[in-house]
């Protein structure tokens, strides 16, 4: 076994769990989820059937992914954070068979306390701000806040706010160029 599942942790048969992943206290993962290489999750999340998380995503405590749920590489979900996966739950219905998806892009990173509404997608290297409601897809490198969330930036790949001159921004920390272009951004 090149992973680490804490004791506390509940793990259900049929996962694929990547090399050097570590699972923490009380969290649960449900059948045939996929976990890739390198992912930390935190204590009490909640992963639910046949979520796929790439390589190097971080889960912080208290998450909550249910199924439908995917994330590319190196994603960060922040602390209490949550997905929904159906559009319009009662108790009295099963709706399992309506199931929305959701794809978490490369890069991407969701504030602590966001609520990611299902059929959603989030593009790679787009930050969600804490305590966000997506309702609406999220374009790559675009930066969202409030409830509902709304746009009101861009960020590079290392997680700062770009400021654009005549379409060009440089990115503070890594000095890489990006290039704003009929409303998206793309590193160049």
């Amino acid at each position: 076994m090149d992973y680490f599942i804490h004791p506390t942790a509940v793990v259900e048969e049929g996962c694929e769990i990547g090399a050097g992943t570590k699972i923490w206290h009380f969290s649960h993962i449900m059948p045939n989820c996929r976990l890739g290489k390198n992912c930390n999750i935190g204590q009490n999340v909640v992963i639910s059937p046949e979520v796929i998380l790439g390589n190097n995503v971080k889960v912080q405590n208290n998450v909550s992914l249910y199924t439908g749920v995917t994330c590319g590489d190196d994603v960060f979900l922040g602390p209490s954070c949550v997905f929904t996966n159906v559009t319009n739950p009662r108790s009295a219905v099963n709706r399992r068979d309506q199931f929305a998806k959701t794809h978490v892009g490369q890069g991407a990173s969701v504030g602590a306390n966001a609520t990611i509404v299902c059929g959603h997608d989030i593009g790679d290297f787009a930050f969600i701000g804490a305590g966000a409601v997506v309702t609406k897809n999220v374009p790559p490198y675009a930066l969202v806040v409030g409830n509902p969330a709304r746009q009101i930036g861009w960020m590079s790949e290392y997680g700062h706010r770009l400021n654009f001159k005549d379409n060009i921004a440089i990115c503070l920390e890594s000095n890489d160029r990006y290039e704003l272009s009929n409303n998206q951004v793309k590193k160049i």
